[in-house]
């Protein structure tokens, strides 16, 4: 079983790091529909979640996303979701346990292919919108998403929401022998119990650059602001940007110059 000392990404002490990854969700363009702007982001980032063809992304977009983010030394990850291109799979869907562990492990393979080709590793895996918000909520879900990352890649880090919302999840990775990584958003609200603000409530997504460095050094040092109620309580290993928001090239610069500013090193998830 893994170690919450394995766990933890460079620290000077338990609450402040001295280094943290900064990831994004890339490979989003599907055929002739441009999504996102990768190859701006790719240099700000360590690390990257990659569309499996599900949610978001095509088997070019895909193979030429592992290709520019081994250019720029990225750690690369797999991002499962929901079959559901028309809602970005950012809608629920009934999706029984059995299908949840053959989606995943389905789409973890096709990444698998292209890091065999390129002759690359996978350095971890994240559930993508709603089933990322399934499977920390579903005890049935998140097993069978874990059973998947086991059988198939049981050496890459899990990423899960940082603080008491993920505490469940990661519990689950880790009695299976999982790495697990502990992550928070700069640019999205959250609410008093610690999980995001749904994107219908107003504010729930952060466009201001500033503001979401503010909240990013914030979170590296263990804190966030929720929409109502006092600071909650933090422990994060990585950063995560949406591809997708308009922003995002903008709020990477940012959010890199302000870490640096805190004596905070951009690095990748280590073991």
């Amino acid at each position: 079983m893994t170690s919450a000392a394995h766990d933890d990404h460079t620290t000077t002490s338990a609450a402040f790091p001295t280094t943290i990854d900064l990831n994004a969700d890339a490979g989003e363009s599907f055929g002739n529909w441009a999504l996102g702007h990768d190859a701006q982001l790719f240099p700000l980032l360590t690390s990257v979640n990659l569309a499996l063809g599900f949610h978001a992304g095509d088997p070019v977009t895909l193979h030429g996303a592992v290709k520019l983010a081994r250019q720029h030394g990225l750690g690369i990850g797999a991002h499962p979701g929901y079959p559901d291109l028309v809602g970005f799979g950012r809608r629920a869907m009934a999706l029984t346990p059995q299908e949840i562990y053959a989606a995943a492990a389905y789409q973890i393979g096709a990444l698998q292919a292209f890091l065999t080709i390129e002759q690359a590793t996978l350095q971890h895996v994240k559930a993508h919108g709603a089933l990322y918000m399934r499977i920390h909520e579903d005890a049935a879900a998140g097993e069978a998403f874990c059973e998947a990352v086991r059988h198939l890649t049981p050496q890459a880090h899990l990423i899960v929401l940082a603080g008491a919302a993920g505490e469940e999840l990661a519990a689950t990775a880790r009695a299976r022998g999982l790495s697990v990584k502990r992550e928070a958003f700069p640019e999205r609200a959250y609410t008093a119990d610690g999980r995001l603000a749904s994107r219908l409530l107003p504010g729930s997504s952060i466009h201001d650059p500033a503001e979401a460095a503010r909240r990013a050094v914030g979170m590296a040092q263990g804190w966030v602001q929720p929409l109502d109620g006092e600071r909650l309580k933090l422990q994060v290993d990585t950063l995560c940007i949406h591809g997708d928001n308009p922003h995002a090239v903008e709020i990477a610069g940012a959010i890199t110059s302000a870490l640096s500013e805190q004596g905070l090193r951009l690095a990748p998830l280590h073991g």
